[in-house]
C-alpha cells in the first residue's frame, strides 16, 4: 500500500482538485466545440485541422481505456461478490471462479446496454441515487457500530509504506494511482453528447458537476472508511474474506450489516460498470462510423430501437478477452488499472496538445470556453498528464521481481503500435474524423450526394449538422 490511509485521504483531494481545475478545463472547452459523437478523435483531429492521425491515435487509445475501465470494474465486482460468498458460505472462491463470475456480469451488461435508449436513461437516473443514497448509508452505519474509531492523526497524517521504496515523494506520486483511476470516466457525458440536448452547454457542465460530485461523495466515504479500520495488517494488508471493504464492514458491523452493505457496493458497482458499457458502445459506434475500425460497416449498425447493440457486444467479447490474464496472475488486476489511468490521461492530453500546438491561432470556441486563461490552463493539463502518465509506469514494489513488476506499459504500447501501422497501411485512404462519415455514405449514396452538396456550399460544421438531421 503506498504511503498508506493518510496518503490516499490527501492524494484523493489532490487528484481532485487538479481534476477540476487543470485537465478537465482543458478538455470540456474541446467537448463545446465538437457536439457530434464527443470523441477524442473528433476533438484531435477535426475541424479542417488534417490530424487524422493524432484523432485516430487519441480514439485507439480511449477505446482502450473504455473496455479497461469495464474490465477492471467487473472485475472488482466478482472479487465482492466472491468476499460476499465467502463470508456466508466458507467457501474461498480460486480464480476460475471469480473469472467465471466476472463472465457472467460482462454478459448481463451486454443484455442491460441492448435495451432502448430510454430504458438506459431509466437505468442511470436510479444509478445516481443508489451511488448518492448508499453512500450516506454506508458511512452512517460503519460509523454508529464501530466499538473503537481510529484518531485523526491516523486518518491523516500516518505514513504506513509497504512498497519497499524508500523515497516519500516517489511512494507520493504512486498513492495517486487509485485516486485517479477512481476519478476518471467523467467524460463519459462527451461520449453520448449525439443524445444530449443543448450538447454544447450540457456536456462541458455535465463533467464538471461530475467531478464535485464524485470528488465530494468519494471522499467522504473515503474518510469514513478509514476511521473504521480497526487493525490495519488483518483488514487492510491480508482479509480472512479476500477484500478489505467487505473485512471492515464485516468487523465493524456485523455479518448482518456487512451482507447489506456488500449487496449496496455490488449494486453501485454493477451501474458502474453499465453505464461504461453504455459509454464505451457508443465510442466504438462513433467510431466505426469514421470506418476506423475492423468490421466498421457491421458495427455502427443501429437496430430498432436505435441501440449499437453490435458495438455493445464487440466490448464485451474483448472485455472478455481483457479478463483472461487474471486466471494465471492477479497481478494483472493491477496492470489493468494502470492501464486504464494511464490510456485516459494521454487520450485527454493529444486534443489538449493539438489545441496549444497546432491549433493556437485557429481553433474557434463555442460558447462553453476559459478565453485567456485557455492556453495556460492547456499547458498546466499536459505537466500534470506527462508528469502522472510517467510515474504510474513506474514499478510499484521494490525489489522488483517478475511478479511485482508494472506491465501496464505492455498493452500501451501493442495499442500505439497497431494503431500507427492501421493507419499508415489502410487508415489514412478512409479515416475521416470529424467530417462525413465513410461508412455512413457507403451505406446510402443519396446521402452521399446531399452531402457533396452541402460540403460544396458550407463549412464542416454546418456538414455536420446537416448530416445529423439527415439520418435523425
Amino acid at each position: 500500500m503506498a504511503g498508506g490511509q493518510s496518503v490516499h485521504a490527501d492524494d484523493w483531494v489532490v487528484v481532485g482538485r487538479d481534476l477540476f481545475g487543470i485537465p478537465d478545463h482543458g478538455w470540456v472547452v474541446l467537448l463545446d466545440d465538437q457536439d457530434l459523437g464527443g470523441e477524442n478523435d473528433q476533438w484531435s483531429g477535426s475541424r479542417k485541422s488534417g490530424l487524422g492521425a493524432a484523432g485516430l491515435l487519441g480514439r485507439w487509445i480511449y477505446q482502450l481505456v473504455g473496455l479497461v475501465a469495464i474490465a477492471s470494474t467487473d472485475l472488482a465486482m466478482a472479487q465482492f461478490l466472491a468476499s460476499l460468498i465467502s463470508m456466508t458460505t466458507g467457501y474461498n472462491a480460486n480464480t476460475y471462479v471469480i473469472f467465471a463470475i466476472y463472465v457472467g456480469i460482462i454478459i448481463l451488461h451486454g443484455v442491460v446496454n441492448s435495451l432502448a435508449v430510454r430504458l438506459n436513461g431509466i437505468f442511470n437516473m436510479i444509478s445516481v441515487w443508489w451511488h448518492v443514497l448508499g453512500t450516506a448509508l454506508i458511512v452512517i452505519v460503519i460509523l454508529a457500530t464501530t466499538p473503537e474509531k481510529q484518531s485523526a492523526s491516523f486518518v491523516f497524517t500516518e505514513w504506513a509504506n509497504n512498497t519497499g521504496w524508500s523515497s516519500g515523494f516517489y511512494v507520493f506520486i504512486l498513492g495517486l494511482l487509485q485516486s485517479q483511476y477512481t476519478l476518471s470516466g467523467y467524460d463519459s457525458a462527451a461520449h453520448m453528447s449525439e443524445e444530449t440536448k443543448n450538447a454544447q452547454q450540457g456536456g462541458p457542465w455535465s463533467i464538471i458537476h461530475a467531478i464535485l460530485t464524485a470528488s465530494a461523495v468519494g471522499w467522504v466515504f473515503l474518510i469514513g472508511i478509514t476511521f473504521c479500520i480497526q487493525d490495519f495488517q488483518s483488514q487492510i494488508v491480508e482479509p480472512a474474506v479476500g477484500v478489505s471493504l467487505s473485512q471492515i464492514f464485516l468487523d465493524s458491523a456485523g455479518e448482518t450489516w456487512a451482507i447489506l452493505l456488500i449487496l449496496i457496493i455490488l449494486g453501485a458497482q454493477f451501474f458502474c460498470g453499465s453505464a461504461l458499457t453504455l459509454s464505451s458502445s457508443r465510442m466504438v459506434y462513433a467510431f466505426a462510423r469514421d470506418g476506423a475500425l475492423p468490421l466498421s460497416k457491421h458495427l455502427h449498425k443501429l437496430n430498432k430501437d436505435k441501440s449499437p447493440v453490435a458495438a455493445v457486444w464487440f466490448n464485451i467479447a474483448f472485455c472478455f478477452i481483457l479478463g483472461l490474464p487474471y486466471i494465471w496472475s492477479e497481478t494483472a488486476f493491477s496492470a489493468i488499472v494502470s492501464v486504464n489511468t494511464i490510456a485516459s490521461s494521454i487520450s485527454y492530453l493529444i486534443p489538449i496538445l493539438c489545441r496549444i500546438i497546432l491549433a493556437r491561432d485557429t481553433f474557434e470556441p463555442g460558447p462553453f470556453n476559459l478565453g485567456k486563461f485557455s492556453i495556460p490552463v492547456g499547458i498546466i493539463a499536459t505537466i500534470w498528464i506527462s508528469i502522472t502518465s510517467i510515474m504510474f509506469l513506474c514499478p510499484t514494489e521494490s525489489p522488483v521481481t517478475a511478479a511485482n513488476m508494472n506491465y501496464a506499459a505492455v498493452p500501451f504500447v501493442i495499442v500505439i503500435g497497431l494503431c500507427v501501422s492501421y493507419y499508415a497501411l489502410w487508415g489514412r485512404h478512409w479515416f475521416k474524423p470529424g467530417g462525413t462519415r465513410a461508412c455512413d455514405l457507403d451505406d446510402d449514396p443519396e446521402l452521399e450526394q446531399k452531402s457533396d452538396s452541402v460540403s460544396r456550399n458550407g463549412s464542416a460544421n454546418e456538414e455536420i449538422g446537416y448530416l445529423k438531421n439527415l439520418k435523425t
